[in-house]
């Protein structure tokens, strides 16, 4: 007795001894087809499956097979195993992709949720109880607002430090557009954003950013220049937005750019993962990474199509620096052998026409985001180093006090102090004679 005979059932025993009946001549195909309960048509097909494949061709094809629907136990053992190991510390809809993509396993975040807390695993992170804010409606058309942010984190798993990842998003998509890792959070790292959407996209109308001390200057200590203006100077990253004519929108609290706020905390739970299966553990590769494969993928998966299909993009006017304009600016006085002397930094300015020198000027300094410096004189490029071997990041100097007034108060304090010892000194005397 085979193994399909102990598995079979009284039901198709019984087609089984009708079509077997019409195939020998003892039944009609009609007759046995309203025995079955099935069309004559159905029952032609029975009789020329039992005729080239036997009894067997009367069973189910699915027959002793899995249902296609139904997780079966070694897939769930091997679930278990990747989300312990390999894939420990993906959340349910994260482990659910890297299985499908990786594994070949496919198995919905409904399912792998049920197998992981019934397993004992509890969620990667729990979801507080959500507060109500009034939300704010997107953009409608793409470009027409950015936000941009930093997250220091600990980007590279249980590595000592923290990282800072600054990043920037679209309002009307949700696009990720570009991301840098530094150490710290450095202007340098901004104006690099900047610098890349200028280049990939455009130029925006705004910027939605927070009360950074890098956007705006927070200090109370106005100028003369300032308060005859009625503005103080802007900083490095708000000198170039405003050379651009880009908007800058401040937010009054952490709640008002609750998307770039929410765009970290997907980061920070799925970044760190894919840095660690890459094994990605410098800034370098981790900004080559997020803006290549890892930024594709995030569009493709959470980006929404702008409500407009025209964009506000803005195209750079021909004839625009970039450079120039996302770099370091500085006001520098040349000195009488023709140099500039800045933060420790000694800029030798080759003769003009006619061995023309440049003493006394006042020219702008810029250092670039690749290290290399230029020094212009009302728009024209007087000196252009070449970049460094090794790129130290770029720190905003500290600019120098005039100390004129102060050299002139010390001359006078010396003075009255000598002054005043002559004077004692003489009283003494006189003292001393009267006596």
């Amino acid at each position: 007795m085979s193994e399909w005979e102990l598995r079979v059932s009284q039901r198709e025993i019984h087609r089984m001894h009708v079509v077997r009946l019409t195939i020998e001549g003892r039944e009609t195909v009609g007759r046995a087809a309203r025995l079955l309960g099935i069309s004559p048509r159905q029952m032609k097909r029975l009789r020329r499956k039992m005729k080239e494949r036997g009894v067997e061709g009367l069973l189910h094809g699915n027959r002793g097979k899995a249902a296609w629907n139904k997780t079966v136990s070694e897939k769930i053992e091997k679930l278990l195993e990747l989300a312990q190991g390999r894939y420990q510390g993906l959340n349910d809809t994260h482990l659910s992709e890297k299985l499908k993509e990786k594994e070949k396993i496919a198995v919905s975040r409904a399912t792998v949720r049920t197998i992981l807390r019934q397993a004992g695993i509890a969620a990667v992170r729990k979801r507080g109880v959500k507060r109500h804010y009034k939300r704010r409606e997107r953009k409608a058309q793409e470009g027409a607002l950015l936000l941009w942010d930093g997250s220091p984190h600990h980007w590279f798993g249980d590595q000592p430090g923290q990282c800072n990842l600054t990043a920037v998003i679209d309002d009307a998509t949700g696009a990720l557009l570009h991301g840098v890792f530094t150490v710290e959070e450095y202007s340098q790292s901004y104006l690099v954003c900047l610098l890349q959407i200028l280049l990939d996209k455009g130029i925006p109308l705004a910027l939605y950013m927070d009360r950074h001390g890098i956007f705006r200057r927070n200090d109370d200590h106005w100028s003369l220049q300032e308060q005859l203006a009625g503005e103080q100077t802007p900083t490095q990253v708000g000198q170039a937005l405003r050379e651009l004519g880009i908007e800058p929108i401040f937010a009054l609290s952490p709640q008002a750019k609750g998307r770039v706020e929410r765009l970290f905390n997907t980061l920070q739970d799925r970044l760190v993962q894919e840095l660690r299966l890459a094994e990605i553990s410098t800034p370098q590769e981790a900004t080559s990474f997020v803006n290549g494969p890892f930024k594709a993928d995030f569009n493709t998966r959470f980006a929404k199509p702008a409500r407009e299909s025209q964009t506000a993009w803005r195209l750079l006017p021909r004839g625009l620096d970039v450079d120039r304009i996302c770099s370091f600016s500085y006001q520098a006085t040349v000195g009488n052998d023709n140099a500039v002397r800045l933060g420790g930094i000694i800029l030798d300015i080759p003769p003009g026409p006619r061995h023309r020198g440049y003493a006394k000027a006042r020219v702008e300094v810029r250092h670039l985001l690749d290290g290399r410096w230029r020094v212009y004189s009302k728009n024209e490029m007087l000196l252009e180093t070449t970049p460094p071997v090794v790129q130290a990041p770029l720190r905003t100097l500290r600019r120098r006090q005039r100390r004129t007034k102060i050299a002139k108060n010390r001359k006078i304090a010396k003075a009255i102090t000598r002054n005043d010892r002559i004077k004692s000194r003489l009283t003494h005397d006189f003292g001393a004679r009267d006596t």
